[in-house]
């Protein structure tokens, strides 16, 4: 089984020490954990040099893939370069064994938690296997500074107030562009601070993202006013002292009043059901929702701050084998299209 370095925790520093490149893969597995995670932050210049594409004017025949709908698949693992707010930004992209680049797939967007990086979150999720068991592409971006601009968390995205939510609509122009996607199925993930930022998107970005799973990570903005209802499926440990379930950090809410808000910007009932209970895990969804857009709450009893069913992060706690975060993640997207 992969397991993550015990220097790869939430608390430390972990990167890739080999730059950014739109190079194919040739290794989409785990890094050494012996890096330091960087912040990308280099001027136009520079990234025009390494050849860096400008998302803002996507051109179909700069598509790493060869292309979009009708052309040829290439290279199935590629770190892919663009430019945003004058930065050159990467993300990770992994094609399913069944894309065949001639019928629109679904998209899964996962987003790795402070001090983590693309790679260790796609080895700790296993999001990559899940994603080719249920036909989407899988995607994993790089946060600057290995953090996320989601509110109130975390620095220093946050202080330095990233564009966080553009760099993702400019990804998903990207992947538009040189992929054959499914614009109504494009789905999002991520823990802690990647959870927190899932958030954010239902709520600023929901005209293009589908629905949501964050996990270990509420919400961290103010306010939120998405422009349809967002179905969510949320996963959280009881003892998780990161992010905790009853909040206690100022700007993080707790998973109750995370939940209940997205309960009544949804049009739900007030009232949930257990739908899924074993081991330490019980997950309990709202229904009646707007348009259909369920909202799900997944907890785990004594749970830390993991990733379900994922390898375990090294002293944060308890991790549970009851559920795949990722295949329920998986499942519930599938059943949300935008």
């Amino acid at each position: 089984m992969r397991t993550l370095l015990l220097g790869c925790v939430l608390l430390l520093a972990c990167g890739d020490d080999d730059g950014v490149t739109d190079e194919p893969l040739a290794d989409a597995g785990p890094t050494d954990g012996g890096a330091t995670a960087t912040d990308g932050g280099v001027d136009a210049a520079a990234a025009e040099d390494a050849g860096a594409v400008d998302a803002a004017s996507p051109d179909p025949d700069l598509g790493p893939a060869g292309g979009a709908c009708g052309q040829p698949v290439g290279e199935r693992d590629l770190r892919v370069e663009l430019m945003h707010d004058g930065r050159n930004r990467s993300f990770l992209v992994h094609l399913p064994p069944s894309y065949d680049g001639t019928t629109a797939f679904p998209v899964v967007l996962g987003f790795h938690g402070r001090t983590l990086n693309a790679t260790s979150q796609e080895s700790l999720s296993h999001m990559n296997e899940g994603a080719d068991a249920a036909g989407f592409i899988s995607v994993h971006p790089e946060g600057i500074g290995a953090t996320w601009n989601a509110g109130s968390c975390c620095d220093p995205a946050s202080t330095q107030r990233l564009d966080d939510v553009g760099f993702v609509s400019a990804i998903l122009d990207r992947l538009e562009a040189g992929w054959c996607v499914d614009a109504d199925r494009v789905h999002a993930t991520g823990l802690s601070n990647g959870g927190m930022l899932s958030h954010r998107l239902a709520c600023e970005l929901s005209d293009r993202i589908a629905s949501i799973a964050p996990v270990a990570g509420t919400m961290g903005i103010p306010s939120c006013s998405p422009s349809r209802a967002v179905p969510v499926i949320h996963f959280h440990g009881t003892s998780d002292n990161l992010v905790p379930y009853n909040g206690g950090f100022a700007g993080i809410d707790s998973v109750p009043d995370t939940m209940a808000d997205w309960v009544e910007r949804n049009g739900c009932g007030e009232t949930s059901a257990v739908t899924y209970e074993n081991g330490d895990v019980t997950c309990e969804e709202w229904t009646g929702c707007t348009d259909g857009a369920t909202v799900r709450l997944c907890t785990v009893d004594g749970g830390g701050h993991q990733w379900p069913g994922g390898d375990s992060l090294p002293f944060l706690g308890h991790k549970t084998d009851d559920i795949s975060a990722t295949a329920a993640a998986l499942e519930f997207f599938a059943a949300h299209p935008r």
